[in-house]
């Protein structure tokens, strides 16, 4: 195996250096952008509180000179519909992103028309690959925010779509960055031998169990293990899951969900020269730095690769669960997305 690298494209783009902190926001975006200069974001689904949390930032008082004049011009409100925890939200930040100066749009057409770059914020990931596959064709550049879409082989037929249309996208839980990340990602703490994150693991019957929440923590894990992972098992039961992944040299990553008791999102990275503990959580803004510097860039700051082995984790996960703990490699889960028909057939988009 080669020599274990954190982040191999912290070294060759520098989009991602903002977010950790590495270097400053200026020198990513460079000295010829202008940031008095306002640059039109659109917005597709307003049933997630990331919605509101990205409209204030953007769009409230040194918002636009803080972001380089990216602001959220407009946006399409539908996203969940038959999911209620969702779909009873969007009356409230319809409202909550108006009062920011953000027009509303009656159809995602009209949000295309209006915006140079987009964020997919619908909570449904079913509704991912039709809304993602509108905003690609029209050649708009996007973020998708989590889960990329509700199944692995749905989000392989958007990556197959973006490189198609040769459109940049990306997706990200906020959790990536979370404080403490930063050390394990200049290698402070050396080679990564292990971990364990925690976070809330709720669970919505429309989606694969991981893929509702507890991405979360599963992002964590990987943004401190990176990609590898050759198997998982699962133990699962009503309150906890526990999760855990084999990486090569037997380096162990485990992930543990919660849906009783006391929940928070954290971790412990065990490393060859310190352990390292991560969180607390605080908010979307290193996230929102790292889209930012995305759209003016166009480098993703979390690559396609990296992004579907964590949906084939959180597959595995399930399978591992319905097998009553046996193990399921990530190879045999990539396989059968990679053979799924209804998704192969991308002219139906």
């Amino acid at each position: 195996m080669k020599k274990w690298v954190r982040r191999e494209f912290i070294s060759r783009t520098s989009a991602v250096g903002v977010g950790l902190g590495l270097i400053s926001p200026d020198l990513v975006l460079g000295s010829n952008t202008n940031p008095t200069e306002e640059k039109r974001i659109g917005m597709i689904g307003l049933d997630t509180s990331h919605c509101v949390a990205f409209a204030t930032a953007l769009n409230g008082e040194n918002g636009s000179e803080k972001y380089m004049g990216y602001r959220i011009v407009i946006a399409y409100p539908y996203g969940s519909r038959d999911i209620q925890s969702s779909a009873e939200r969007i009356p409230g930040y319809t409202e909550a992103v108006k009062k920011l100066g953000v027009t509303i749009a009656s159809s995602v057409e009209e949000v295309l028309k209006n915006c140079d770059v987009v964020m997919l914020e619908t909570n449904d990931g079913r509704l991912h690959p039709e809304q993602a596959m509108q905003v690609i064709k029209a050649g708009k550049r996007m973020f998708i925010d989590k889960p990329v879409t509700a199944s692995l082989a749905s989000a392989m037929a958007v990556y197959r779509m973006a490189k198609k249309f040769g459109v940049k996208i990306f997706s990200s839980s906020s959790l990536r960055f979370v404080a403490g990340m930063q050390e394990i990602s200049r290698g402070e703490i050396g080679k990564v031998i292990g971990a364990q994150t925690y976070s809330p693991a709720k669970l919505e019957k429309s989606h694969p169990d991981l893929f509702w929440y507890g991405i979360h923590g599963v992002e964590m894990l990987y943004a401190a293990m990176d990609r590898g992972c050759m198997e998982v098992t699962r133990i699962s039961n009503d309150d906890t899951d526990l999760v855990t992944g084999l990486w090569p040299e037997n380096r162990l990553g485990t992930f543990r969900g919660m849906r009783s008791g006391k929940t928070d999102y954290g971790g412990t990275v065990f490393g060859e020269k310190a352990i390292r503990f991560l969180g607390p959580y605080d908010g979307y803004n290193a996230l929102l730095e790292q889209i930012i510097a995305f759209f003016e860039s166009g480098v993703p700051p979390v690559d396609e690769e990296e992004t579907l082995e964590i949906l084939a984790f959180m597959e595995a996960a399930d399978l591992s669960k319905a097998a009553k703990g046996q193990p399921v490699s990530i190879a045999s889960v990539m396989k059968a997305a990679t053979e799924d028909k209804e998704w192969n057939n991308l002219e139906k988009f």
